[in-house]
Protein backbone atom coordinates (compact mmCIF):
# COMPACT_ATOMS: atom_id res chain seq x y z
CA UNK A 1 0.00 0.00 0.00
CA UNK A 2 1.21 3.28 -0.93
CA UNK A 3 1.56 5.79 1.81
CA UNK A 4 2.63 9.23 1.20
CA UNK A 5 3.24 10.53 4.75
CA UNK A 6 4.91 7.46 5.89
CA UNK A 7 6.82 7.24 2.05
CA UNK A 8 8.44 11.08 3.07
CA UNK A 9 10.62 11.10 6.35
CA UNK A 10 10.73 15.34 6.02
CA UNK A 11 7.55 15.46 6.95
CA UNK A 12 8.00 13.86 10.02
CA UNK A 13 11.35 15.91 10.88
CA UNK A 14 9.40 19.01 10.67
CA UNK A 15 6.77 18.08 12.70
CA UNK A 16 9.09 17.36 15.66
CA UNK A 17 10.69 20.68 15.45
CA UNK A 18 11.59 22.28 18.92
CA UNK A 19 9.20 25.05 18.43
CA UNK A 20 6.15 22.74 18.20
CA UNK A 21 6.16 21.88 22.35
CA UNK A 22 4.96 26.10 21.92
CA UNK A 23 2.56 25.70 19.57
CA UNK A 24 0.95 22.44 21.31
CA UNK A 25 1.01 23.98 25.02
CA UNK A 26 -0.81 27.42 23.03
CA UNK A 27 -3.37 25.60 20.84
CA UNK A 28 -4.22 23.04 23.72
CA UNK A 29 -3.87 25.57 26.57
CA UNK A 30 -2.81 23.37 29.22
CA UNK A 31 -5.25 20.37 27.80
CA UNK A 32 -8.22 21.66 28.81
CA UNK A 33 -10.12 19.89 26.10
CA UNK A 34 -8.78 15.86 27.54
CA UNK A 35 -11.89 15.95 29.97
CA UNK A 36 -14.57 16.75 27.39
CA UNK A 37 -13.20 14.91 24.60
CA UNK A 38 -11.89 11.28 24.65
CA UNK A 39 -10.13 12.07 21.78
CA UNK A 40 -8.17 15.61 22.54
CA UNK A 41 -4.47 14.91 23.81
CA UNK A 42 -3.43 14.76 27.65
CA UNK A 43 0.15 16.16 27.21
CA UNK A 44 2.74 17.01 24.17
CA UNK A 45 3.92 13.61 23.68
CA UNK A 46 0.19 12.11 22.99
CA UNK A 47 -0.72 15.30 20.99
CA UNK A 48 2.41 14.82 18.79
CA UNK A 49 1.25 11.27 18.31
CA UNK A 50 -2.31 11.77 17.36
CA UNK A 51 -0.87 14.61 14.76
CA UNK A 52 1.51 11.48 13.36
CA UNK A 53 -1.81 8.86 13.27
CA UNK A 54 -3.83 11.02 11.45
CA UNK A 55 -1.25 11.99 9.09
CA UNK A 56 -0.62 9.04 8.45
CA UNK A 57 -4.45 8.41 7.56
CA UNK A 58 -3.99 11.47 5.56
CA UNK A 59 -0.74 9.66 3.96
CA UNK A 60 -2.80 6.25 3.23
CA UNK A 61 -6.38 7.90 1.56
CA UNK A 62 -3.66 10.72 -0.79
CA UNK A 63 -1.85 7.49 -2.03
CA UNK A 64 -4.69 4.39 -2.44
CA UNK A 65 -7.43 6.65 -3.07
CA UNK A 66 -6.74 10.50 -4.18
CA UNK A 67 -3.62 9.91 -6.61
CA UNK A 68 -5.12 6.50 -8.49
CA UNK A 69 -8.51 9.11 -8.98
CA UNK A 70 -6.73 12.07 -10.14
CA UNK A 71 -5.75 10.83 -13.94
CA UNK A 72 -9.55 10.43 -14.29
CA UNK A 73 -10.72 13.58 -12.38
CA UNK A 74 -8.86 15.41 -14.95
CA UNK A 75 -10.28 14.06 -18.15
CA UNK A 76 -14.02 13.98 -16.52
CA UNK A 77 -13.39 17.63 -14.54
CA UNK A 78 -16.91 18.75 -13.09
CA UNK A 79 -19.96 19.41 -15.32
CA UNK A 80 -22.86 22.30 -14.85
CA UNK A 81 -25.95 20.30 -14.56
CA UNK A 82 -29.52 22.23 -13.61
CA UNK A 83 -27.67 25.53 -12.17
CA UNK A 84 -25.44 23.16 -9.69
CA UNK A 85 -22.05 21.89 -9.94
CA UNK A 86 -21.54 18.25 -10.17
CA UNK A 87 -18.22 17.07 -9.10
CA UNK A 88 -16.62 14.14 -11.03
CA UNK A 89 -16.90 10.68 -9.63
CA UNK A 90 -13.62 10.55 -8.68
CA UNK A 91 -13.62 14.00 -6.81
CA UNK A 92 -16.79 12.83 -5.20
CA UNK A 93 -15.41 9.59 -3.95
CA UNK A 94 -12.35 11.38 -3.08
CA UNK A 95 -13.93 14.26 -0.58
CA UNK A 96 -16.92 11.26 0.79
CA UNK A 97 -13.87 9.03 2.19
CA UNK A 98 -11.65 12.72 3.87
CA UNK A 99 -15.54 13.03 5.32
CA UNK A 100 -15.67 9.78 6.65
CA UNK A 101 -12.19 9.65 8.15
CA UNK A 102 -13.20 13.18 9.89
CA UNK A 103 -10.91 15.24 8.31
CA UNK A 104 -12.80 17.53 7.22
CA UNK A 105 -12.53 21.39 9.44
CA UNK A 106 -9.17 19.87 10.91
CA UNK A 107 -8.35 22.93 12.82
CA UNK A 108 -11.78 23.72 14.03
CA UNK A 109 -12.80 23.50 17.81
CA UNK A 110 -13.61 20.33 19.09
CA UNK A 111 -17.05 21.69 19.91
CA UNK A 112 -17.55 22.27 16.64
CA UNK A 113 -16.73 18.08 15.31
CA UNK A 114 -12.83 19.69 14.92
CA UNK A 115 -10.02 18.18 15.13
CA UNK A 116 -8.48 21.36 16.85
CA UNK A 117 -5.06 20.68 14.96
CA UNK A 118 -2.31 23.80 14.96
CA UNK A 119 -1.60 24.86 11.33
CA UNK A 120 1.57 22.84 10.94
CA UNK A 121 0.19 19.37 10.79
CA UNK A 122 -2.82 20.94 8.70
CA UNK A 123 -0.81 22.34 6.33
CA UNK A 124 1.26 19.28 6.27
CA UNK A 125 -1.92 17.34 5.45
CA UNK A 126 -2.55 19.76 2.14
CA UNK A 127 0.98 18.92 0.94
CA UNK A 128 -0.21 15.32 0.91
CA UNK A 129 -3.11 15.74 -0.67
CA UNK A 130 -1.89 18.32 -3.21
CA UNK A 131 1.03 15.66 -3.87
CA UNK A 132 -1.83 13.65 -4.68
CA UNK A 133 -4.00 15.72 -6.87
CA UNK A 134 -3.33 19.60 -6.83
CA UNK A 135 -6.73 19.71 -8.21
CA UNK A 136 -8.67 17.91 -5.48
CA UNK A 137 -6.47 20.05 -3.22
CA UNK A 138 -8.22 23.28 -3.87
CA UNK A 139 -11.38 21.87 -2.82
CA UNK A 140 -10.70 20.04 0.14
CA UNK A 141 -7.81 23.30 1.34
CA UNK A 142 -10.91 26.04 0.82
CA UNK A 143 -12.05 24.41 4.64
CA UNK A 144 -9.65 27.42 5.27
CA UNK A 145 -13.08 29.20 5.14
CA UNK A 146 -14.43 27.69 8.38
CA UNK A 147 -11.03 29.05 10.67
CA UNK A 148 -12.16 32.23 8.92
CA UNK A 149 -15.58 32.21 10.13
CA UNK A 150 -14.13 30.80 13.96
CA UNK A 151 -11.94 33.21 13.94
CA UNK A 152 -13.82 36.38 12.94
CA UNK A 153 -17.53 35.37 12.93
CA UNK A 154 -20.37 35.77 15.48
CA UNK A 155 -21.19 32.87 18.53
CA UNK A 156 -24.76 32.88 16.35
CA UNK A 157 -22.90 32.12 13.13
CA UNK A 158 -20.57 29.56 14.13
CA UNK A 159 -22.59 27.74 15.92
CA UNK A 160 -25.05 27.21 13.04
CA UNK A 161 -22.19 26.75 10.45
CA UNK A 162 -18.60 25.40 11.51
CA UNK A 163 -20.65 22.00 12.48
CA UNK A 164 -21.56 21.24 8.87
CA UNK A 165 -18.04 21.13 8.00
CA UNK A 166 -17.23 17.82 9.83
CA UNK A 167 -20.11 16.70 8.11
CA UNK A 168 -18.59 17.33 4.71
CA UNK A 169 -19.85 20.51 3.44
CA UNK A 170 -17.75 22.31 1.05
CA UNK A 171 -16.52 25.94 1.41
CA UNK A 172 -15.17 28.98 -0.82
CA UNK A 173 -13.80 32.08 -1.15
CA UNK A 174 -16.15 34.35 -3.27
CA UNK A 175 -13.97 37.74 -3.86
CA UNK A 176 -12.82 38.08 -7.37
CA UNK A 177 -14.66 40.07 -10.20
CA UNK A 178 -14.51 40.95 -13.67
CA UNK A 179 -12.93 44.25 -13.08
CA UNK A 180 -11.47 43.32 -10.01
CA UNK A 181 -8.34 40.64 -10.48
CA UNK A 182 -5.90 41.17 -8.28
CA UNK A 183 -7.12 44.60 -7.39
CA UNK A 184 -9.74 43.69 -4.52
CA UNK A 185 -10.29 47.37 -3.51
CA UNK A 186 -12.03 48.04 -7.01
CA UNK A 187 -14.93 44.89 -5.68
CA UNK A 188 -18.50 46.28 -6.71
CA UNK A 189 -21.01 43.23 -6.00
CA UNK A 190 -23.23 45.21 -3.87
CA UNK A 191 -24.35 44.77 -0.48
CA UNK A 192 -27.56 46.81 0.68
CA UNK A 193 -30.16 46.23 3.50
CA UNK A 194 -34.02 45.22 2.95
CA UNK A 195 -36.73 47.54 4.23
CA UNK A 196 -37.77 44.87 6.29
CA UNK A 197 -34.14 44.95 7.77
CA UNK A 198 -33.81 42.57 10.65
CA UNK A 199 -30.38 44.39 12.94
CA UNK A 200 -30.28 41.54 14.96
CA UNK A 201 -30.02 38.97 12.34
CA UNK A 202 -27.96 40.75 9.60
CA UNK A 203 -29.36 39.85 6.84
CA UNK A 204 -28.34 42.01 3.95
CA UNK A 205 -28.73 41.02 -0.08
CA UNK A 206 -25.73 40.53 -2.84
CA UNK A 207 -26.58 41.61 -6.07
CA UNK A 208 -23.71 41.35 -8.63
CA UNK A 209 -21.27 39.10 -10.24
CA UNK A 210 -18.40 36.95 -9.40
CA UNK A 211 -15.81 35.85 -11.86
CA UNK A 212 -12.44 32.92 -11.40
CA UNK A 213 -14.34 31.58 -8.11
CA UNK A 214 -12.53 28.29 -6.84
CA UNK A 215 -15.22 25.95 -5.88
CA UNK A 216 -17.59 28.25 -7.04
CA UNK A 217 -21.21 26.85 -5.69
CA UNK A 218 -20.09 25.18 -2.34
CA UNK A 219 -21.95 25.20 0.33
CA UNK A 220 -21.33 27.62 2.00
CA UNK A 221 -19.29 30.79 0.32
CA UNK A 222 -17.38 33.97 1.84
CA UNK A 223 -18.33 36.87 -0.04
CA UNK A 224 -16.66 40.59 -0.23
CA UNK A 225 -19.21 43.10 -1.20
CA UNK A 226 -19.26 46.76 -1.24
CA UNK A 227 -21.64 47.70 2.01
CA UNK A 228 -21.36 51.46 1.92
CA UNK A 229 -22.86 53.33 -1.05
CA UNK A 230 -20.75 56.33 -2.23
CA UNK A 231 -17.26 54.08 -1.72
CA UNK A 232 -14.32 53.35 -4.19
CA UNK A 233 -12.12 51.73 -1.96
CA UNK A 234 -11.19 48.98 0.82
CA UNK A 235 -12.97 51.02 3.42
CA UNK A 236 -16.28 50.23 1.55
CA UNK A 237 -16.46 46.79 2.01
CA UNK A 238 -17.65 44.20 4.56
CA UNK A 239 -17.37 40.06 4.45
CA UNK A 240 -20.52 38.01 3.84
CA UNK A 241 -21.48 34.36 4.29
CA UNK A 242 -24.31 33.36 1.68
CA UNK A 243 -25.70 29.78 2.32
CA UNK A 244 -25.95 28.20 -0.79
CA UNK A 245 -29.58 26.14 0.34
CA UNK A 246 -30.93 30.01 -0.03
CA UNK A 247 -31.22 29.36 -3.81
CA UNK A 248 -30.37 32.71 -5.37
CA UNK A 249 -27.30 32.30 -6.58
CA UNK A 250 -26.86 31.58 -10.88
CA UNK A 251 -23.96 29.40 -12.11
CA UNK A 252 -23.35 31.18 -14.82
CA UNK A 253 -20.72 28.74 -16.27
CA UNK A 254 -17.60 26.88 -14.94
CA UNK A 255 -14.39 27.94 -16.85
CA UNK A 256 -12.25 25.58 -19.06
CA UNK A 257 -8.62 25.57 -17.95
CA UNK A 258 -4.75 24.56 -18.27
CA UNK A 259 -4.74 22.76 -15.26
CA UNK A 260 -6.20 21.67 -12.02
CA UNK A 261 -9.33 20.81 -14.03
CA UNK A 262 -11.19 18.71 -10.92
CA UNK A 263 -11.40 21.87 -9.36
CA UNK A 264 -14.69 23.73 -10.38
CA UNK A 265 -13.88 27.49 -10.96
CA UNK A 266 -17.29 29.43 -11.52
CA UNK A 267 -19.01 32.62 -12.88
CA UNK A 268 -21.62 33.50 -10.28
CA UNK A 269 -24.26 35.90 -10.63
CA UNK A 270 -26.14 37.18 -7.32
CA UNK A 271 -29.66 38.23 -7.37
CA UNK A 272 -30.94 39.62 -4.54
CA UNK A 273 -29.27 36.85 -1.95
CA UNK A 274 -29.68 36.78 1.31
CA UNK A 275 -26.45 36.66 3.60
CA UNK A 276 -24.84 37.27 6.92
CA UNK A 277 -22.77 40.14 7.65
CA UNK A 278 -19.61 38.21 9.03
CA UNK A 279 -17.81 40.96 11.96
CA UNK A 280 -17.74 44.10 11.42
CA UNK A 281 -18.79 46.44 8.50
CA UNK A 282 -16.02 47.93 6.39
CA UNK A 283 -13.60 45.37 7.77
CA UNK A 284 -13.83 42.93 5.00
CA UNK A 285 -10.53 43.44 2.86
CA UNK A 286 -8.69 45.39 5.56
CA UNK A 287 -9.19 42.70 8.22
CA UNK A 288 -10.67 39.39 7.38
CA UNK A 289 -9.77 38.95 3.73
CA UNK A 290 -6.14 40.11 4.48
CA UNK A 291 -6.44 37.33 7.42
CA UNK A 292 -7.82 35.09 4.48
CA UNK A 293 -5.04 35.64 2.14
CA UNK A 294 -2.51 35.12 4.39
CA UNK A 295 -4.10 31.66 5.12
CA UNK A 296 -4.82 30.84 1.22
CA UNK A 297 -0.58 32.13 0.77
CA UNK A 298 0.48 29.24 3.15
CA UNK A 299 -2.07 26.56 1.70
CA UNK A 300 -0.54 27.66 -1.96
CA UNK A 301 2.85 27.36 -0.53
CA UNK A 302 1.53 23.68 0.72
CA UNK A 303 0.32 22.98 -2.41
CA UNK A 304 3.67 24.17 -4.33
CA UNK A 305 5.39 21.81 -1.82
CA UNK A 306 2.95 18.95 -2.75
CA UNK A 307 3.31 19.19 -6.91
CA UNK A 308 7.26 19.70 -6.78
CA UNK A 309 7.18 16.05 -4.54
CA UNK A 310 5.12 14.65 -7.10
CA UNK A 311 7.09 15.90 -9.80
CA UNK A 312 10.40 15.28 -8.50
CA UNK A 313 9.22 11.30 -7.68
CA UNK A 314 8.00 10.96 -11.10
CA UNK A 315 11.76 11.93 -12.68
CA UNK A 316 13.61 9.63 -10.67
CA UNK A 317 11.01 7.03 -11.07
CA UNK A 318 11.52 7.60 -15.19
CA UNK A 319 15.49 8.26 -14.72
CA UNK A 320 15.86 4.61 -12.90
CA UNK A 321 13.83 3.02 -15.78
CA UNK A 322 14.68 4.70 -18.50
CA UNK A 323 17.80 2.72 -20.78
CA UNK A 324 19.57 4.82 -23.17
CA UNK A 325 23.09 4.01 -24.82
CA UNK A 326 23.11 0.84 -22.55
CA UNK A 327 22.80 2.83 -19.52
CA UNK A 328 19.91 4.13 -17.09
CA UNK A 329 19.48 8.04 -17.92
CA UNK A 330 20.03 8.98 -14.16
CA UNK A 331 23.52 7.75 -14.70
CA UNK A 332 24.47 10.60 -16.64
CA UNK A 333 25.71 13.45 -15.19
CA UNK A 334 23.07 16.11 -17.04
CA UNK A 335 20.59 14.03 -15.34
CA UNK A 336 21.34 13.21 -12.19
CA UNK A 337 22.37 16.95 -11.51
CA UNK A 338 18.89 18.04 -12.25
CA UNK A 339 17.55 15.45 -10.45
CA UNK A 340 19.25 16.66 -7.66
CA UNK A 341 18.77 20.38 -7.83
CA UNK A 342 15.10 18.97 -8.05
CA UNK A 343 15.21 17.26 -4.50
CA UNK A 344 17.13 19.99 -2.71
CA UNK A 345 14.96 22.69 -3.88
CA UNK A 346 11.72 20.55 -3.01
CA UNK A 347 13.43 20.56 0.38
CA UNK A 348 14.40 24.09 0.15
CA UNK A 349 10.07 25.07 -0.27
CA UNK A 350 9.58 22.89 2.42
CA UNK A 351 11.61 24.06 5.00
CA UNK A 352 10.21 27.25 4.17
CA UNK A 353 6.53 26.16 4.53
CA UNK A 354 7.12 25.01 7.99
CA UNK A 355 8.96 27.66 9.36
CA UNK A 356 6.18 30.23 7.63
CA UNK A 357 3.32 27.59 9.59
CA UNK A 358 4.89 27.81 13.06
CA UNK A 359 4.99 31.79 12.37
CA UNK A 360 1.43 31.61 12.04
CA UNK A 361 0.75 29.16 14.44
CA UNK A 362 1.79 31.13 17.31
CA UNK A 363 0.59 34.63 16.36
CA UNK A 364 -3.09 32.77 15.74
CA UNK A 365 -3.00 30.74 19.29
CA UNK A 366 -2.07 33.95 20.88
CA UNK A 367 -4.76 35.70 19.37
CA UNK A 368 -7.66 33.04 20.62
CA UNK A 369 -5.89 32.93 24.34
CA UNK A 370 -5.94 37.14 24.35
CA UNK A 371 -10.20 36.43 23.81
CA UNK A 372 -9.93 34.25 26.73
CA UNK A 373 -7.87 36.41 29.32
CA UNK A 374 -5.01 39.24 29.29
CA UNK A 375 -2.20 38.80 28.04
CA UNK A 376 1.27 39.33 29.76
CA UNK A 377 3.88 41.79 28.38
CA UNK A 378 5.90 39.12 27.52
CA UNK A 379 3.18 37.42 25.43
CA UNK A 380 1.86 39.82 23.84
CA UNK A 381 5.54 41.12 22.77
CA UNK A 382 6.12 37.61 21.43
CA UNK A 383 2.62 37.34 19.73
CA UNK A 384 3.19 41.07 17.67
CA UNK A 385 6.81 39.41 16.96
CA UNK A 386 5.54 36.32 15.41
CA UNK A 387 2.26 38.45 13.44
CA UNK A 388 5.15 40.30 11.89
CA UNK A 389 7.31 37.29 11.01
CA UNK A 390 3.95 35.73 9.58
CA UNK A 391 3.04 39.27 7.31
CA UNK A 392 6.65 39.32 5.74
CA UNK A 393 7.26 35.10 5.26
CA UNK A 394 3.55 34.51 4.01
CA UNK A 395 4.30 36.44 0.32
CA UNK A 396 8.57 35.30 0.26
CA UNK A 397 6.87 31.81 1.16
CA UNK A 398 4.27 31.64 -1.85
CA UNK A 399 6.46 33.73 -4.44
CA UNK A 400 10.05 31.26 -4.08
CA UNK A 401 7.39 28.22 -3.52
CA UNK A 402 5.26 28.46 -6.36
CA UNK A 403 8.44 29.50 -8.64
CA UNK A 404 10.33 26.61 -7.84
CA UNK A 405 7.43 23.99 -7.99
CA UNK A 406 7.04 25.58 -11.63
CA UNK A 407 10.39 24.77 -11.93
CA UNK A 408 10.93 21.45 -10.83
CA UNK A 409 7.61 20.44 -13.14
CA UNK A 410 9.49 21.82 -16.28
CA UNK A 411 12.61 19.86 -15.39
CA UNK A 412 10.28 16.64 -14.63
CA UNK A 413 8.77 16.86 -18.33
CA UNK A 414 12.59 17.73 -19.95
CA UNK A 415 13.90 14.72 -18.02
CA UNK A 416 11.16 12.45 -19.55
CA UNK A 417 11.68 13.69 -22.83
CA UNK A 418 9.30 13.18 -25.73
CA UNK A 419 7.23 10.98 -23.00
CA UNK A 420 6.49 13.53 -20.94
CA UNK A 421 4.63 15.60 -23.43
CA UNK A 422 2.11 12.84 -23.69
CA UNK A 423 -0.64 12.07 -22.21
CA UNK A 424 0.79 8.36 -20.73
CA UNK A 425 2.45 9.75 -17.87
CA UNK A 426 1.31 11.84 -14.75
CA UNK A 427 4.03 14.65 -15.30
CA UNK A 428 2.20 16.25 -17.96
CA UNK A 429 -0.94 16.51 -15.62
CA UNK A 430 1.85 17.36 -12.52
CA UNK A 431 3.27 19.98 -15.43
CA UNK A 432 0.03 21.54 -16.47
CA UNK A 433 -1.31 21.51 -12.56
CA UNK A 434 2.12 23.88 -11.49
CA UNK A 435 1.26 26.80 -13.72
CA UNK A 436 -1.37 27.88 -11.18
CA UNK A 437 0.17 28.09 -8.75
CA UNK A 438 2.20 31.64 -9.58
CA UNK A 439 -0.66 33.29 -10.70
CA UNK A 440 -3.93 32.75 -8.27
CA UNK A 441 -3.95 34.44 -4.80
CA UNK A 442 -1.66 36.81 -5.79
CA UNK A 443 0.84 36.67 -8.74
CA UNK A 444 4.09 36.24 -8.18
CA UNK A 445 4.46 40.28 -9.54
CA UNK A 446 1.86 40.98 -5.71
CA UNK A 447 4.21 39.11 -4.04
CA UNK A 448 7.32 40.61 -4.60
CA UNK A 449 4.88 44.23 -3.67
CA UNK A 450 4.10 42.34 -0.43
CA UNK A 451 7.72 40.99 0.45
CA UNK A 452 9.77 44.23 -0.80
CA UNK A 453 8.28 45.94 2.79
CA UNK A 454 10.40 43.23 4.83
CA UNK A 455 13.34 44.42 2.56
CA UNK A 456 13.38 48.28 2.89
CA UNK A 457 12.32 48.35 6.49
CA UNK A 458 15.14 45.96 7.42
CA UNK A 459 12.46 43.38 8.72
CA UNK A 460 13.61 40.48 6.83
CA UNK A 461 17.61 41.37 7.69
CA UNK A 462 16.97 41.71 10.95
CA UNK A 463 15.37 37.70 10.99
CA UNK A 464 18.69 36.97 9.05
CA UNK A 465 20.89 37.84 11.62
CA UNK A 466 18.76 36.52 14.16
CA UNK A 467 19.94 32.99 12.47
CA UNK A 468 23.24 33.86 12.23
CA UNK A 469 23.24 33.84 16.20
CA UNK A 470 21.88 30.31 16.38
CA UNK A 471 25.08 27.84 17.02
CA UNK A 472 25.90 24.96 14.20
CA UNK A 473 28.56 22.26 14.07
CA UNK A 474 32.27 22.88 13.50
CA UNK A 475 31.72 21.11 10.77
CA UNK A 476 29.04 23.21 9.17
CA UNK A 477 31.16 27.05 9.54
CA UNK A 478 32.06 27.40 6.53
CA UNK A 479 28.79 27.07 5.00
CA UNK A 480 27.55 29.70 7.81
CA UNK A 481 30.46 31.84 6.88
CA UNK A 482 28.98 32.04 2.94
CA UNK A 483 25.94 33.20 4.23
CA UNK A 484 27.20 36.13 6.29
CA UNK A 485 29.37 36.90 3.67
CA UNK A 486 25.75 37.07 1.25
CA UNK A 487 23.88 38.99 3.96
CA UNK A 488 26.89 41.60 4.16
CA UNK A 489 26.39 41.82 0.30
CA UNK A 490 23.20 41.92 0.76
CA UNK A 491 22.73 44.46 3.07
CA UNK A 492 25.13 46.73 0.54
CA UNK A 493 22.74 45.86 -2.36
CA UNK A 494 19.70 47.53 -0.76
CA UNK A 495 21.30 50.27 0.64
CA UNK A 496 22.91 50.93 -2.81
CA UNK A 497 19.02 50.84 -4.08
CA UNK A 498 17.61 52.28 -1.48
CA UNK A 499 20.00 55.54 -1.58
CA UNK A 500 18.59 56.52 -5.04
CA UNK A 501 14.97 57.51 -3.20
CA UNK A 502 13.29 56.72 -6.46
CA UNK A 503 10.36 54.23 -5.94
CA UNK A 504 10.11 53.40 -9.72
CA UNK A 505 13.59 51.99 -9.27
CA UNK A 506 12.95 50.11 -6.25
CA UNK A 507 10.23 48.27 -7.78
CA UNK A 508 12.63 47.70 -10.56
CA UNK A 509 14.81 46.26 -8.72
CA UNK A 510 12.39 44.80 -5.85
CA UNK A 511 12.13 41.29 -6.99
CA UNK A 512 16.18 40.64 -7.06
CA UNK A 513 16.42 42.02 -3.51
CA UNK A 514 13.42 39.93 -2.31
CA UNK A 515 14.80 36.91 -4.21
CA UNK A 516 18.10 37.33 -2.92
CA UNK A 517 16.72 37.67 1.01
CA UNK A 518 15.20 34.61 0.20
CA UNK A 519 18.45 32.54 -0.80
CA UNK A 520 20.10 33.67 2.79
CA UNK A 521 16.60 32.57 4.56
CA UNK A 522 16.68 29.16 3.21
CA UNK A 523 20.39 28.56 3.41
CA UNK A 524 20.35 28.96 6.88
CA UNK A 525 16.95 26.86 7.89
CA UNK A 526 18.43 23.81 5.44
CA UNK A 527 21.78 24.70 7.50
CA UNK A 528 19.75 24.52 10.93
CA UNK A 529 17.62 21.87 9.55
CA UNK A 530 21.26 19.75 9.26
CA UNK A 531 22.18 20.39 13.08
CA UNK A 532 18.86 18.30 13.84
CA UNK A 533 20.07 15.42 11.47
CA UNK A 534 22.96 15.98 9.82
CA UNK A 535 21.54 13.95 6.39
CA UNK A 536 20.31 17.70 5.25
CA UNK A 537 23.79 18.97 5.23
CA UNK A 538 24.32 18.16 1.72
CA UNK A 539 20.78 19.79 0.45
CA UNK A 540 22.50 22.82 2.50
CA UNK A 541 25.99 22.83 1.50
CA UNK A 542 24.22 22.65 -2.35
CA UNK A 543 21.62 25.20 -1.82
CA UNK A 544 23.78 27.27 -0.12
CA UNK A 545 26.51 27.72 -2.98
CA UNK A 546 24.19 27.74 -5.60
CA UNK A 547 22.94 30.77 -3.78
CA UNK A 548 25.64 32.38 -3.15
CA UNK A 549 25.76 32.85 -7.30
CA UNK A 550 22.61 33.75 -7.61
CA UNK A 551 22.93 36.30 -5.42
CA UNK A 552 26.55 37.42 -6.76
CA UNK A 553 24.61 37.76 -10.47
CA UNK A 554 21.87 39.63 -8.75
CA UNK A 555 24.41 42.24 -7.21
CA UNK A 556 26.06 42.70 -9.65
CA UNK A 557 22.93 43.32 -12.31
CA UNK A 558 22.04 46.35 -9.67
CA UNK A 559 25.88 47.84 -8.86
CA UNK A 560 25.73 48.04 -12.51
CA UNK A 561 22.11 49.83 -13.50
CA UNK A 562 20.96 53.41 -13.15
CA UNK A 563 17.84 54.96 -13.34
CA UNK A 564 18.42 56.11 -16.77
CA UNK A 565 18.36 52.71 -17.57
CA UNK A 566 14.57 52.16 -16.69
CA UNK A 567 13.57 53.77 -20.16
CA UNK A 568 14.98 50.80 -22.23
CA UNK A 569 12.36 48.59 -20.78
CA UNK A 570 9.32 50.88 -21.07
CA UNK A 571 7.34 49.67 -23.84
CA UNK A 572 4.04 51.86 -25.02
Amino acid sequence: MENFYNDNKDLKFHLNHPLMKKIVALKENNYEDAAKFDYAPIDFEDAIDSYDKVLEIVGEISGEVIAPNAESVDKEGPQLIDNAVVYARGTKENYDVLTKAGLIGMSLPRRFGGLNFPVVPYVMAEELVSRADAGFANIWGLQDCAETLNEFASEEIKQEFLPRFSKGATAAMVLTEPDAGSDLQAVQLKASISAEYDADKDIYYLNGVKRFITNGDADIDLVLARSEEGTRDGRGLSLFLYDRRDGAVKIRRIENKLGIKGSPTCEMVFTNAPARLVGDRKMGLIKYVMALMNSARLGIGAQSVGIAEAAYREAEKYANERVQFGKTIIQFPAVYEMLTMMKVKTQAIRSLLYETARYVDIYKNYNVLAERRTLTPEEKQESRKYQKLADMFTPLLKLISSEYCNEIAYDSIQIHGGAGFMKDFPVERIYRDARITTIYEGTSQLQVVAAIRGVTAGGLLARIREFEGEKVNPEQEYLKKILVRMTDDYEKTVKMVTDQNDNEYLDFHARRMVEMAGNIIIGYLLLLDSVRDNEYEKAAEIFIKRGRSENEQKADYIKNSEIKDLGMFRYV
